[in-house]
């Protein structure tokens, strides 16, 4: 794509300094002003502004890169100091609020393009989905929006905010309750999981290094997303309710009617034998997650036995539960998903297609209670975070967060690293 006449003097701001806004020049609360300048002294490319109005005055486009909450607050702060017919967007994981804070405060000569790059702040951006969101923009502005953001060599990918927010709520707001409520059960049992031998093997290292991934980043990252999206609201509470009534079965040992559901709703999602609606072939190779396991990487590491137990699988089974009665077909998103659901949907995946290890999570989740404890834990964990997330109460989700976010703090250092070569690992090998 050819660059746009007129844009030899094209400046771009953003409002917003988190880990995703460092991409590109902007600038963040004024009291960091001074610590922002000496950090990116020396870098020509970058000016550091003030606050939000002396980038408002000064840019041809301007992207709102803040919390989702803060949203309307900040636009309605800075926006009337925007620069006449410049072009507005944000980069917030939830588009209705955005776009109403942008329809209320910005004049009405500015157009607004907006942005959500799918993955967190350390997944490298080529060839990661990058959602564009013309909504109130000429073919001219929205054209420069692109020559700008192509730097990133993201894949462009083109909705409306309505289905911006539909798409990351089938993708993203399950898969984040899933290792929300994993976090919190572990950190109620007071149990590091990779210190003993039950969690051992390819699966349960998906688990553990996605888990601490989740808890290493800033609590508003997901409860933007969960509580100001009201289809992210519905799916939460269906997956809490399907990890219930699933463990209600374990509970009561009806092994049957628990592999009639979990069959009935395998056949909805992935399709009947012989006839599946995942493709030939599979998403994940099994043996690319043995390879990230942090067991012996901890210094207070037990030398457990690497024998794999089998484990009830109750987030993975309530998961294909949970898109069944919502009626989800996860791949119909995977053009436009993030590296984190692409993952869990290959571990889920992997699960259902391997007749053997599925018969022995159902068995597992039965008959043996080897799990049983963790599996209560992590139903009163789904719960608990479907209930905040139903309360829209964001103080609430931070005490949740920070608390359990604490308990793994101390073993972020290195485990991290850990699980980012995890993702790597597999991204490439979806690849190949």
């Amino acid at each position: 794509m050819a660059v746009p006449l007129g844009m030899e003097t094209f400046a771009v701001g953003i409002i917003g300094m988190g880990d995703m806004g460092k991409i590109i020049n902007a600038c963040d609360k004024e009291e960091k002003y001074q610590d922002l300048k000496e950090e990116f002294l020396g870098r020509s490319n970058i000016k550091i502004f003030r606050n939000g109005h002396f980038v408002s005055r000064a840019s041809d486009y301007i992207i709102y890169s803040v919390e989702a909450v803060a949203i309307d607050r900040i636009v309605a702060e800075f926006g009337p100091s925007t620069k006449e017919n410049a072009i507005v967007g944000g980069q917030t994981s939830c588009k209705d609020p955005e776009i109403k804070a942008f329809e209320e405060h910005l004049p009405l000569d500015v157009d607004i393009v907006s942005c959500h790059s799918l993955h967190g702040p350390g997944v490298d951006t080529r060839g990661q989905p990058l959602v564009l969101i013309r909504h109130r923009a000429s073919l001219e502005s929205f054209e420069k929006v692109e020559t700008v953001l192509r730097c990133l060599e993201s894949k462009h990918v083109y909705l409306s905010a309505h289905e911006h927010d539909k798409i990351t709520a089938d993708t993203q707001a399950v898969t984040h309750a899933a290792f929300l409520s994993m976090g919190s059960a572990w950190h109620a049992s007071s149990e590091f999981p990779w210190e003993g031998a039950r969690y051992v093997g390819g699966i349960e290292n998906a688990k553990i290094n996605l888990m601490l991934r989740i808890y290493a980043q800033k609590w508003h990252v997901y409860a933007g997303l969960a509580i100001l999206n009201p289809q992210a609201k519905r799916q939460i509470k269906q997956y809490a309710s399907s990890v219930t009534s699933l463990f209600k079965l374990m509970l009561e040992g009806k092994d049957e009617e628990l592999r009639q559901r979990v069959h009935r709703a395998k056949e909805k999602v992935f399709g009947s034998t012989g006839h599946q609606k995942w493709e030939e072939r599979q998403l994940l190779r099994g043996d690319v997650l043995d390879r990230f396991s942090l067991r012996g990487k901890d210094t207070q590491c037990k030398p457990e036995s690497e024998d794999r137990i089998p484990n009830s699988h109750l987030s993975l089974l309530a998961m294909v539960d949970s898109w069944a009665e919502l009626g989800i077909v996860p791949y119909d998103h995977i053009i436009c998903s993030t590296p984190l659901f692409r993952l869990w949907l290959g571990v889920t995946e992997s699960l259902f297609r391997n007749k053997d290890q599925l018969d022995d999570a159902l068995r597992t989740a039965a008959e043996d209670k080897t799990f049983r404890s963790d599996d209560l834990e992590f139903t009163f964990a789904a719960r608990g975070w479907s209930e905040a997330v139903s309360l829209g109460n964001f103080d609430g989700w931070k005490e949740r967060f920070v608390r359990t976010q604490k308990f793994f703090e101390p073993r972020f250092e290195g485990n991290i690293m850990v699980g980012n070569a995890m993702i790597k690992a597999v991204l490439e090998s979806m690849k190949e």
